[in-house]
């Protein structure tokens, strides 16, 4: 049975799609099944795994409106081993949808528990808010990893979305637990950053995960050539890190890996999307 991971936190720009997509990658290549679950209006997991956003194909509001199904939307990318729910800007109006069906916080979770036996990751990409859309992703999930930029606005934002899971965890998803904090554009240089990365280790002890994503612009370039960092540039910093905390998201779930070496081939297809 597949577990399945939100990445969350209400603070834009903090390297949450990017953490979502480039440990995705890595941990396919590793050895798993993975899929990604673009629950972003912006569609910004989609396009940076390298599925055409303009051109018409079915995407996550498909399946949230019924008008699809699971395996007429889930699209292949470039990497063996990864698949992808797209989104596009339809999904913004999923939300005022959702608010008059059933069980509207279960909708995702319903979705997901008919294919979560076919992956053993399923990352979902959040938006960058607390609303019901989140609220759905926070439901259907076993855990949640909370990127977190190294600066003081991220920081306080922390507790909004800490008494949202405390909420989920008592009414909605009882199983539902932090997988760790990912630290991201660090600047080694900075004071400040030293300071908030002290004061999340403070408030998550172990949660925080060692590997930190330092800022890197082959990251930053990545996504607009719909590579992950794997592919786009292995040998950058970004890379490096992004290898690193896949080995360490790998043995804290106790899962067998192949070891990324400079001799290591990554396992690629021709992209045959759904229409």
């Amino acid at each position: 049975m597949g577990k399945i991971i939100a990445f969350a936190n209400q603070k834009g720009g903090v390297g949450k799609t990017t953490s979502c997509i480039n440990l995705a990658a890595y941990v396919a290549v590793m050895g798993s099944k993975v899929l990604v679950l673009d629950l972003d209006p912006q569609g910004n997991a989609t396009s940076g795994l390298g599925i055409d956003k303009e051109r018409d194909m079915k995407t996550i509001y498909d399946l949230i409106s019924g008008d699809s199904t699971v395996e007429e939307v889930i699209q292949q990318t470039q990497i063996q081993d990864l698949d992808i729910i797209p989104s596009t800007v339809d999904l913004a109006g999923a939300e005022l949808e959702m608010v008059q069906m059933p069980q509207r916080e279960k909708i995702i979770k319903g979705i997901l528990d008919t294919i979560k036996d076919k992956y053993d990751f399923i990352m979902i990409d959040c938006p960058p808010s607390l609303g019901l859309i989140t609220v759905n992703a926070l439901t259907a999930c076993n855990s949640v990893i909370i990127p977190m930029q190294c600066e003081y606005y991220p920081l306080m934002g922390i507790t909004q979305l800490m008494n949202t899971i405390r909420l989920i965890k008592f009414h909605l998803n009882p199983s539902i637990d932090i997988e760790g904090v990912v630290l991201t554009m660090k600047d080694k240089r900075s004071n400040l950053t030293s300071q908030v990365a002290d004061e999340v280790l403070k408030f998550f002890g172990k949660k925080v995960f060692f590997t930190y994503i330092p800022r890197n612009i082959r990251l930053a370039e990545a996504p607009s050539h719909g590579e992950p960092i794997i592919i786009y540039e292995p040998s950058s910093k970004g890379a490096e890190a992004y290898m690193s905390l896949a080995e360490e998201f790998l043995d804290r779930n106790k899962v067998k890996y192949k070891p990324i070496t400079k001799d290591t081939k990554i396992k690629t297809r021709e992209v045959k999307n759904n229409g």
